[in-house]
């Protein structure tokens, strides 16, 4: 069933299993609407024409009409025009039952493999006969894969793409779910089909899979994948023929038919009626600089997100427990009809369920989030924070392509309308932000230590402490390459600093190896934890915390690591252990700082730059200003 927000596997087989009965086609004019949106012109025998559409990560068809075509074509499509125009198209399948497909196109004794991607945010790549990628529409970098230009396509692994008995068998028998849930994810088909496959094989939904025979379910897959079109819109979405419980409102002689009516049609890039006329340089820093804005809107809205499941941490894990356990002895279709009739306001706040990833969308603090819940709130917040990543390392690649064509007294002018900091949950710990984006957390006294260690250490985390008695319990959320840093944060906010010392060891676990079950006779301490099995260390790490001033994206005091520190603010100072009491310390920090600030901005700045705001990242015990740096002076 095709929804607005894509097809499914099935839907695409359906739909280009009749593209197929017009082969052979020839391609003709290519269109780029927007960054997802394609257009193609295609000529048929018998002067045929068709228009087929493609919008990455979404849908695909042929529609009676194309949108108007754009006054400036776009680089990729120029591209494609160049290696495939007048090519013929030899073949057009899908990889599995994947949502991908490959169009294969002969031109002048050279084949080419152009890919669309209709899964999470969408792709088109461009290879050659052996699938080495000669331009993607976007450059994608992976786990197991990646997609740039000379290297080979890797298609991603997600199921089961060849149907056979075999892997039937082999699915069947090491499934750990039921039935239903197994073909749904295992042979990519979904969850409605899915249960389709369980009735035309006269079997139970929720069975033990081992207990069904292979070849049964190999004969209603087939029966499924073979019936006939006999499209319709219904109230739910757009099917290629109707099953069970869903009434047509509209029947179309073909799928692409339907898909055609259900879909709306691309919206094109805005046209200026008059351009004025610009340099190129100044061109490319305006795209430049509407791309920063977007980067930064998306990535204050995942921070939304993620600032949403910590504030609403025990109504969301409150929804995960009861899901997961309703999910074991329900169907995902029964789990939303109990949902619908229910006044429990956790069942209210539920507002979509998504059957074939396990998860759904709930409206926590005002905002929609979408949660897994096969994962704690910890691992939910982590898909974001891993998406907040990709966006800072965008808008950084961004500030540097744009700063190469700033001019000069653009780059000198200092921004005035300064935005504060929000809020975030994280503020009430210690904290800092890697070099290479990974947020940082430790414990202020044993109560925020306990806290720490039992709330928000999970996953692929880790657990870091100094190697004295006495100091923050740090956690890294997620992976990163910058541990000298950490170690230098965990070491700095220790008792180490207390007794004054320069260094001292830090050592790093994972969360399994953490505990708070001690020994027989033994009592573990609110703000300790037991750590058992092998540690990384880290040995003779320094001691040294620089305090500064942020002024972009947002105005705040940060703290921490002076590498990391010196990334984003415009002033800081450095502090050694030494003399001076921590409350004399954020005092020589803020007149130190406002010394470097110009005069017409102190005022802006007060509200957050003040002696409460620096106090928070002062080390415990004494210490001594040993430097301070003004950045704008050292980048200028």
């Amino acid at each position: 069933m095709a929804t607005q927000q894509g097809m499914s596997s099935i839907d695409i087989r359906t739909m280009l299993y009749e593209i197929r009965e017009r082969l052979p086609l020839w391609i003709g004019k290519i269109y780029q609407y927007n960054t997802n949106s394609f257009g193609f012109r295609l000529n048929g025998e018998d002067k045929s024409k068709y228009n087929f559409l493609v919008e990455c990560g979404r849908r695909a068809h042929l529609t009676d009409n194309l949108p108007d075509a754009p006054q400036n074509p776009s680089g990729y499509s120029m591209f494609l025009r160049k290696y495939i125009s007048g090519g013929r198209v030899l073949d057009i399948k899908q990889y599995g039952l994947q949502r991908i497909f490959i169009i294969k196109i002969g031109k002048t004794e050279k084949e080419y493999n152009l890919i669309f991607e209709l899964f999470n945010e969408g792709n088109a790549v461009l290879c050659d006969e052996n699938f080495i990628v000669i331009n993607p529409l976007k450059r994608l970098h992976f786990r197991d894969r990646e997609i740039v230009s000379g290297t080979e396509y890797i298609f991603p692994e997600s199921g089961t793409d060849d149907i056979t008995i075999e892997s039937i068998r082999t699915v069947l028998e090491n499934s750990e779910r039921d039935l239903v849930r197994t073909l749904a994810s295992n042979f990519l088909l979904g969850g409605r089909y899915a249960e389709e496959v369980c009735r035309t094989a006269g079997y139970d939904k929720t069975m033990n899979p081992a207990e069904a025979e292979p070849q049964t379910i190999l004969n209603a897959i087939e029966e499924l994948l073979s019936r006939g079109t006999n499209a319709v819109i219904t109230k739910s979405g757009c099917w290629p023929y109707p099953l069970p419980g869903e009434e047509p409102v509209s029947s179309f002689s073909s799928f692409n038919d339907a898909l055609s009516a259900y879909f709306p049609l691309p919206q094109s890039a805005a046209k200026d009626a008059k351009k004025e006329k610009l340099p190129k340089s100044e061109i490319i820093r305006r795209r430049q600089q509407e791309a920063i804005v977007n980067f930064e809107k998306k990535i204050a809205e995942l921070q939304e997100k993620v600032d949403a499941i910590y504030e609403n941490y025990q109504d969301i894990s409150g929804i995960i427990d009861t899901l997961r356990d309703a999910s074991s002895k329900l169907s995902w279709q029964e789990i939303e009809e109990t949902l619908k009739n229910s006044s429990l306001p956790a069942a209210k706040s539920i507002v979509r369920i998504y059957p074939s990833e396990s998860a759904v969308d709930v409206m926590a603090g005002g905002k929609k989030v979408k949660i897994f819940i096969n994962e704690n709130p910890e691992a939910n917040a982590n898909r974001y924070y891993g998406e907040i990543k990709k966006y800072k390392k965008k808008k950084a690649g961004a500030l540097v392509a744009m700063e190469k064509f700033m001019p000069k007294e653009k780059q000198a002018k200092k921004r005035q309308d300064y935005k504060p900091q929000k809020k975030k949950w994280y503020h009430k710990y210690r904290w800092f932000v890697t070099s290479d984006g990974v947020l940082v957390i430790g414990g202020q006294d044993a109560g925020s230590n306990e806290d720490i260690g039992k709330k928000y250490l999970e996953g692929r985390d880790y657990f870091v402490h100094a190697d004295v008695h006495g100091g923050s319990v740090v956690v890294v959320k997620g992976e990163t390459e910058n541990w000298e840093e950490v170690a230098e944060f965990a070491a700095s906010y220790s008792n180490a600093w207390k007794a004054g010392h320069f260094n001292c060891d830090v050592y790093a676990a994972k969360p399994e190896q953490v505990s708070k079950t001690a020994e027989s006779g033994e009592f573990v301490k609110r703000g300790a934890f037991i750590i058992r099995g092998e540690r990384r260390y880290f040995r003779n790490i320094g001691l040294k915390v620089a305090i500064g001033l942020q002024l972009e994206p947002e105005l705040a005091v940060i703290g921490g690591p002076e590498s990391a520190v010196k990334k984003t603010a415009a002033y800081y100072a450095v502090l050694l252990p030494g003399k001076f009491e921590p409350n004399d310390t954020a005092k020589k920090v803020l007149r130190e700082l406002k010394k470097m600030i110009p005069e017409e901005d102190i005022k802006d700045l007060k509200t957050v730059l003040n002696t409460e705001s620096i106090a928070a990242f002062v080390p415990p015990g004494g210490s001594d200003i040993v430097e301070v740096v003004d950045m704008t002076k050292e980048n200028s």
